[in-house]
């Protein structure tokens, strides 16, 4: 893993965490929630692949 993936998950945090700021701000509390449930998703899609690989990593170093 590297630390631009690092990188890339808080650039969307940060992301996420303004335009909620904004929403909130302007009334639009929904969209607010939509666009965290949204970061949320972008994120685990982006783990996903990690994981898979730290388990075949794993799998391979037990030799499971």
């Amino acid at each position: 893993m590297d630390i631009t993936f690092v990188f890339k998950i808080a650039a969307i945090g940060i992301i996420v965490a303004v335009m909620n700021q904004v929403l909130t701000k302007s009334g639009r509390d929904e969209y607010a929630t939509l666009t965290t449930i949204a970061g949320i998703i972008v994120v685990v899609m982006m783990l996903i692949p990690q994981m898979t690989r730290l388990y075949s990593t794993l799998q391979s170093a037990f030799g499971l």
